[in-house]
């Protein structure tokens, strides 16, 4: 059987794979690739790959036939956790898009979700309010990283279900619980980047007539900005307030 080859993100996503997974779904699949090595590797005993446009659709059967994994892995198409029932596999991994979009599919599928349920997801953009929806709907952020490859900066994280809704503060929410305290060179490279940018934000606004709309969006800017030179200096994120 050819061996599918992932990138190093994708084979990020994969290393929070519980031991005692047997099933996953991975909702925009695009090729099928990562459940399809999840298989290979004897990560998990079954799969869906789920897609919502027909052209990826394809993609993914394609590959699921090619490598003779119909019986174990199903190719559904549909939007978002529709293509799944409740608690028909232990883990769920929404990957590749951007964090309003996987806020939103949480949030319209929360109801195949359990208890016993393990997520991985990697947002593109807007990470924050991935975190947001997780500590109000009582999910708890078990581990996170960031990487580069090939001149992006992705930010990955894994949570689970709790009892009660999780606190997390200001600097947490924005930059992540885990990544902040690891603090390594692409996390710096990221929020120094971002921080350049909204100072230049700020300076365009200053030089802008100040109406109130303009005041307003600046002082977003600026504790923005204050939150994330908090977060580059802070040594020990316990002892934050939010």
């Amino acid at each position: 059987m050819e061996q599918i080859q992932l990138s190093k993100r994708l084979l990020r996503l994969i290393s929070y794979i519980p031991a005692h997974a047997k099933t996953l779904s991975d909702i925009g699949s695009d090729h099928a690739y990562l459940p399809c090595y999840a298989y290979q590797k004897g990560l998990i005993s079954q799969a869906v790959a789920g897609e919502v446009n027909e052209g990826p659709y394809q993609s993914a059967l394609r590959t699921v036939q090619s490598l003779g994994l119909e019986k174990v892995i199903s190719v559904r198409l549909g939007d978002g956790l529709k293509v799944i029932k409740r608690g028909e596999t232990d883990v769920v991994v929404i990957a590749g898009m951007g964090g309003s979009l996987i806020r939103k599919i949480l949030d319209e599928g929360s109801d195949k979700l359990t208890s016993e349920t393990t997520l991985i997801l990697q947002p593109n953009v807007a990470s924050d309010t991935v975190r947001d929806w997780l500590s109000s709907h009582g999910w708890s952020i078990f581990n996170e990283d960031i990487l580069e490859e090939d001149g992006h900066i992705y930010e990955m994280l894994a949570a689970h279900q709790t009892a009660e809704p999780i606190q997390l503060t200001e600097i947490e929410r924005l930059m992540g619980p885990y990544l902040i305290k690891k603090k390594d060179k692409v996390f710096e490279k990221k929020w120094r980047m971002e921080l350049h940018k909204i100072e230049n934000i700020i300076q365009s606004l200053s030089n802008t007539e100040q109406t109130d709309d303009i005041v307003q969006k600046k002082q977003q800017f600026i504790k923005k900005a204050e939150i994330i030179e908090r977060g580059l200096n802070w040594d020990n994120i316990f002892t934050d307030k939010p």
